[in-house]
């Protein structure tokens, strides 16, 4: 009988931003648990710590792989398995600017069945490396001490954390005809509709296709802010694609990404990080998703892209701002640079005021989607997308 052909394939994934600074952004003696959903069967995986926006060395003193519990807070004890780093050394330290891969580390994985990584900081930790993400997926732990090999971590030192913090990747050896898609953008993609949408694959019993959430949110494709009042915004899109979008096994890469170019300009005398000569105009706007465009081309992805979303009500709300949203949104609907687009302005807009949600959609700040709303998302995929490539 022939042997099956493998590779490696993201299974789950972050993009890695700015965490938001605190005076208390260093940390020590410290274990982050992060439980995952894998999308395939394999036998042995790799993962991925990244310092990216770190500017201190980061020591991750020990890591662990094991099953999930019940409760995703706990692990199978039995099950927890050591990672290693450079031929087997159990901690690593990762420069600023940089990842490391884990060797590659002999663990079953099932479809569905979650997995926990777990590890420990013993020294002095700059926590900047991180992203802030949401979703019926999407929690981690952390405790006061080392208890990355323990089953249970303690109730009494033990927070519930939506800041993913180091971990970026996890992929998995696996059937080679399993595969990718990504979903980069800002808060609005780092909320719930991708953890949604894995849940779909598993309602439809889409068995070779892996969410990767790529999403930072605050982040705007042609600008950064260089300022710690907003540091945690993130890097502008020409820094943060190339990186992004470069994952195992990917094919395809759904990019709702712009809202924040457009709402962030107030003008100095309001604000003195947000100068009005940072608005773009549509064509500006148009040519950073075109840079995206190319890039993703040339790794090889189908490029799918999500128009942007109502922000009637939205407290820096102006209609020349919604006019410039719906230049935009146009072109994303008329372009044949792009694969397909994915309308999530009519579905999730009002009838009678286009500029709004519909009922029901609005999480209450008129900017992000209530969760009924990200669910809507989720549907709005198209399945073809989904089952791209499927043999």
């Amino acid at each position: 009988m022939e042997e099956m052909m493998k590779k490696y394939v993201t299974t789950w994934g972050n993009a890695i931003s700015i965490a938001d600074r605190r005076p208390e952004n260093y940390a020590k003696d410290l274990t982050l648990r992060y439980p995952i959903r894998p999308m395939f069967d394999g036998e042995q995986l790799k993962i991925t710590f990244d310092n990216f926006c770190g500017t201190n060395p980061v020591t991750i003193s020990s890591a662990y792989v094991a099953d999930s519990a019940d409760s995703r807070r706990e692990i199978v004890g039995e099950s927890s398995t050591q990672v290693t780093f450079d031929n087997g050394s159990r901690h690593v330290t990762i420069p600023p600017g940089e990842m490391k891969v884990s060797d590659a580390v002999r663990f079953p994985v099932r479809r569905g069945n979650d997995i926990s990584v777990s590890f420990y900081l013993g020294e002095f930790t700059q926590m900047r490396s991180a992203v802030l993400i949401t979703g019926p997926l999407s929690r981690g732990y952390y405790a006061v001490g080392d208890y990355a090999q323990s089953s249970t971590l303690p109730l009494e030192l033990t927070r519930n954390t939506n800041w993913f913090y180091f971990l970026s990747n996890v992929e998995i050896e696996t059937d080679s005809k399993n595969r990718a898609v990504i979903c980069y953008g800002d808060s609005i993609t780092s909320q719930a509709w991708p953890d949604y949408l894995t849940l779909r694959l598993f309602q439809e019993d889409i068995a070779h296709t892996a969410i990767v959430r790529r999403a930072a949110s605050g982040t705007r494709i042609l600008r950064q802010y260089d300022n710690i009042t907003y540091d945690s915004y993130g890097l502008r899109g020409a820094i943060r694609f190339p990186r992004e979008a470069k994952v195992s096994g990917a094919d395809t890469i759904i990019i709702q990404h712009g809202i924040n170019d457009i709402i962030h300009p107030v003008g100095v005398e309001v604000n003195p990080f947000r100068p009005w000569s940072d608005l773009p105009t549509a064509d500006e706007l148009i040519r950073g998703l075109r840079q995206y465009i190319l890039q993703a081309r040339e790794y090889g992805l189908t490029v799918y892209m999500g128009t942007l979303l109502p922000i009637y009500g939205w407290r820096t709300y102006e209609s020349f701002r919604d006019e410039l949203r719906c230049a935009v949104n146009e072109w994303i609907r008329q372009t044949s640079e792009i694969d397909g687009c994915i309308d999530f302005d009519r579905a999730l807009r009002d009838s009678t005021n286009p500029a709004a949600f519909a009922q029901g959609y609005d999480s209450g700040d008129h900017l992000h989607p209530s969760e009924q709303a990200y669910e809507r998302m989720a549907m709005e995929i198209p399945e073809i997308l989904l089952r791209h490539k499927e043999k």
